[in-house]
């Protein structure tokens, strides 16, 4: 049996050992002596022998050889290398089928398509037309996608391809990693590409709320001697293992994590007991009946004493099922240790029954993240930085995300000798990535020092982390136009050279124009590379009120992804113009003007 790069981490994950993505990438640099992309099984236990004991080894083939619905086909995605196998799981396809089918199933755009058969490879066909991918990232990430935008009707080849450009760039702008997904990969429903967008896509919207600035009920779960930084630096995933063992520890049980461990720890045994930990953890947040029209559900526990594990965890589901909960898990799911869709559904429990109640008298106040924060920390995530960022300031402090970016911009990191690996040394790396940034990359970085990004400064990290991106921005025009250097009067001056030849009577002198608040620049520069594109009905125009610029702002927004923009930026940055996140829209439209000619 064969593996490949991208699916390490995941294999690491599947034994409780997970691992940055960085490390996976030297793991492979060990291991594939042939340059292939892939490794075989031999080669990789060996090395994680080295590393764990024969205990963890044991657990690790044996989720390889041992896991059942795991299909092998063959990929020649870019994501890949040619002839590469790619795991599928069978379970995971009938779980976002079904997760579709029930998210989707009022909505009058997708009753061509809904609903999917679970049970057959109709998901992979289902998202060939791009509408449902777009659905689903508006449900994970509300109003992403301005729907007059999805063509709907007597679809073509062209028009289809157009809703798989708005699904790809709307799902990078939210933070979707789909650097090596291009839209004829959608449209083939090539299996591991789709379920891997799925997952990402789905991801985002079951995690939204697992954050304490957006539900300060979560600082319940500090521990004691916490403080509450520290506990705002905790990923999602580890608040949700947090929130779960805040429950469950009333019973004396624990989890550590979503696979191995749902086949539950009791501290007082050592043996593992299947389902036991959600029976507990559904007793534990069921409504109690203390809220205003919110009745009491009573936890029929009966199940638990279940010999067969898999009839134990389909009792445990109709538990769920009372709850509202019963989603993403079959009782197979649950007792193979499916750490993906047990991770849904313990997400599922959380934000249906969170059972959490702020801690009362305490003197703090929690700041939401920006509208800034928020485009930056996309715009990382979508580049397939690693580890995730899920709070900018506390996930940059030892600068390995910053050096990653660093390469995005094609200077080079010196990963041998000047940085160290987490969590030594932190500084030192924050030092070099200060140094890089002055010395190498010619960014302006007065008074700003290592010492800044290690304490989480929020000004001066915003002030390094714009400049990586404005220069990503910039490197992508100057690969198009052979070398020549990109800057803002470059960028104006084609901006009002391309409307002027389609005859639109729009133009702008720089990015503060205040023609930009209606977004009539923009929507012209989209009609003028791609003419007839703008449906100039659906623009509001004259007097606008605020709500009006909104609306055109996001309809712009929207097109401008839809012709093949990459676009972060969000729509009350035209409102507001912006100019940093304004020079970026019209950077990323000339990039597609310049690809078309």
């Amino acid at each position: 049996m064969l593996t490949v790069a991208s699916e390490l981490g995941d294999l690491f994950n599947e034994v409780g050992y997970p691992m940055p993505g960085y490390q996976v990438r030297l793991l492979l640099q060990k291991l594939d002596r042939d340059n292939d992309s892939r490794i075989k099984l031999e080669e990789f236990t060996a090395i994680f022998t080295e590393m764990k004991d024969d205990r963890a080894s044991q657990s690790f083939r044996k989720a390889l050889n041992k896991k059942e619905g795991i299909l092998a086909i063959g990929g020649t995605s870019m994501i890949s290398s040619e002839g590469t196998q790619h795991s599928i799981s069978e379970q995971e396809r009938f779980a976002f089928a079904n997760y579709i089918n029930s998210s989707l199933e009022k909505d009058p755009d997708c009753k061509h398509i809904l609903p999917i058969n679970p049970e057959t490879e109709a998901l992979f066909k289902a998202v060939a037309d791009g509408i449902i991918l777009c659905k689903l990232i508006n449900l994970s990430v509300a109003d992403t996608i301005d729907e007059r935008t999805i063509n709907q009707k007597k679809l073509t080849a062209f028009t289809t391809q157009e809703n798989l450009n708005l699904a790809l760039n709307s799902a990078s702008a939210i933070g979707c990693q789909v650097v090596n997904i291009g839209a004829q990969d959608l449209k083939e429903g090539k299996p591991h590409l789709v379920l891997g967008l799925l997952w990402q896509i789905i991801k985002i919207g079951l995690f939204a709320d697992i954050e304490l600035s957006r539900n300060e009920a979560i600082a319940a779960l500090l521990e004691e001697g916490e403080s509450l930084e520290e506990l705002m630096k905790l990923s999602p995933e580890e608040l949700l293992l947090r929130w779960a063992n805040f429950h469950l520890k009333k019973v004396g049980m624990s989890i550590s994590n979503f696979s191995g461990d749902i086949k539950v720890r009791n501290n007082s045994s050592v043996s593992l007991q299947d389902s036991k930990a959600y029976f507990h953890l559904l007793e534990q947040i069921a409504p109690d009946g203390s809220k205003a029209d919110v009745p009491r559900i009573e936890v029929d526990m009966t199940g638990v004493y279940e010999k067969d594990l898999t009839k134990r965890a389909e009792c445990m589901l109709k538990q769920a099922d009372r709850l509202g909960c019963r989603q993403f898990v079959t009782a197979t799911d649950v007792v193979s240790g499916n750490a993906k869709l047990n991770m849904a559904f313990v997400a599922t429990l959380f934000n249906k029954h969170p059972a959490l109640t702020k801690p009362e008298n305490q003197d703090w106040t929690l700041e939401s993240e920006t509208r800034e924060e928020r485009t930056f920390r996309n715009w990382m995530n979508s580049l397939g930085v690693s580890p995730h960022v899920h709070h900018i300031y506390g996930d940059l402090q030892d600068a390995m995300v910053i050096l990653q970016l660093y390469e995005r911009i094609k200077v080079p990191v010196d990963w041998d000798s000047r940085v160290n690996l987490p969590p030594f040394k932190g500084m030192e790396n924050c030092t070099y990535a200060v140094d890089l940034g002055k010395e190498k990359a010619g960014f302006s970085l007065v008074g700003i020092g290592g010492q800044d990004l290690y304490d989480g400064n929020a000004t001066l990290t915003l002030a390094l982390v714009w400049q990586l991106m404005r220069r990503y921005t910039l490197n992508v025009l100057e690969d198009l136009g052979h070398g020549e250097v990109a800057g803002d009067d470059l960028i104006v001056s084609w901006v009002n050279k391309t409307l002027a030849e389609a005859g639109k009577s729009s133009s702008i002198k720089s990015f503060k124009d205040k023609s930009i608040g209606t977004s009539m620049p923009v929507l012209d520069l989209i009609d003028a590379i791609q003419p007839q594109s703008v449906n100039f009905e659906l623009v509001q125009i004259g007097s606008l009120s605020d709500e009006d610029k909104l609306n055109n702002a996001k309809f712009a927004i929207s097109m401008a992804r839809k012709i093949g923009a990459k676009v972060y930026a969000l729509p009350e940055d035209l409102v507001e113009i912006n100019p940093k996140m304004v020079m970026t829209i019209f950077a990323c439209l000339m990039g597609r003007g310049m690809k078309k000619a």
